[in-house]
């Protein structure tokens, strides 16, 4: 008994892990438009994986005003996007 629960606990730590790895994937996109009124940056961008979508123009939600001040249209990013209360967001760049 004990050492199917050691079993279980490792396959659990092991999938969340590799679940936190997957989560901050970044991919590459090129910004199109910075909207600094409502907080807003629309990027061309590679498929994403970790909402498994495939590669497309779309809008998105910043939460942090200050990552919109180092967008600049036209430049190519690399960028994490995630669901923030349902709502598409990019949660970094780099």
């Amino acid at each position: 008994m004990k050492t199917a629960m050691k079993l279980g606990l490792a396959a659990l730590l092991s999938a969340s892990a590799a679940f936190g790895a997957f989560a901050q994937e970044f991919t590459k996109g090129v910004v199109n438009k910075v909207d600094t009124k409502t907080n807003k940056v629309t990027i061309k961008h590679e498929d994403l994986k970790s909402l498994d979508m495939p590669a497309m123009t779309m809008v998105f939600r910043v939460e942090d005003p200050a990552l919109l001040e180092r967008l600049k249209e036209g430049s190519n990013i690399e960028f994490v996007a995630e669901r923030v209360n349902g709502k598409l967001t990019v949660t970094e760049v780099k």
